[in-house]
């Protein structure tokens, strides 16, 4: 039986993974548990039982090399490998996600833009608007792994339903609703003003500490 990983330590495999390639960036090629702790905030204890999860990377008294470690952790999230992607809804947000650079280097790609007709045949980094009428026959033509949702609240279920016909395999949904979709599609939802409220939490409290 395969083992069940928590989504803590799934989510903290990203933050390993920014740190290594600021460390492999900067010429570093050696680190260990301790000064990957002191760059994280995780304990050393912890890394070591995140990465033991998924096999024994490190060799003791040595660490870890940096760009090995990295490569694995390529492996484990997914990203050693290519996905194409749709955006669905190219607001303020959607031209933001259409043009991050940061997509490519992830191993994702944008392959199309699609929008309310108004918006359809505007250019958004280098890719020309579809309407979103053209959406389901696009999904049938193409192999699309993952849509990206940046619509409205109202129609954000409606584009899901879609993009689930059209069989993608996940859905990063930005609108603030949750969207309903069956086992087999990954749903990861990002909620913004979560978020910002999280930050006027921590905010009020730190202005109460200084007082």
């Amino acid at each position: 039986m395969e083992k069940k990983i928590s989504d803590t330590v799934i989510r903290r495999l990203p933050i390993y993974h920014r740190y290594l390639t600021e460390l492999i960036d900067g010429g570093i090629e050696r680190i260990s548990s301790g000064e990957l702790s002191k760059l994280t905030g995780f304990t050393a204890s912890q890394i070591r039982q995140d990465l033991n999860n998924f096999g024994g990377f490190g060799q003791q008294g040595y660490g870890y090399n940096a760009a090995d470690l990295r490569s694995q952790i390529d492996k484990i999230l997914g990203i050693d490998r290519d996905y194409k992607a749709v955006v669905v809804g190219v607001g303020h947000l959607g031209r933001a996600i259409a043009r991050y650079p940061g997509f490519k280097k992830s191993g994702f790609s944008i392959d199309m833009l699609f929008d309310i007709d108004e918006v359809a045949g505007t250019l958004v980094g280098g890719i020309k608007v579809k309407s979103i009428s053209e959406l389901s026959k696009f999904l049938k033509e193409n192999k699309i792994d993952v849509g990206i949702i940046s619509a409205p609240k109202a129609v954000a279920q409606e584009i899901a339903d879609i993009l689930i016909r059209g069989n993608v395999k996940g859905i990063w949904n930005f609108a603030p609703v949750d969207i309903q979709a069956p086992e087999s599609v990954v749903v990861e939802n990002v909620r913004l003003n979560d978020s910002l409220l999280t930050l006027s939490y921590y905010l009020k409290e730190n202005t109460k500490k200084n007082k």
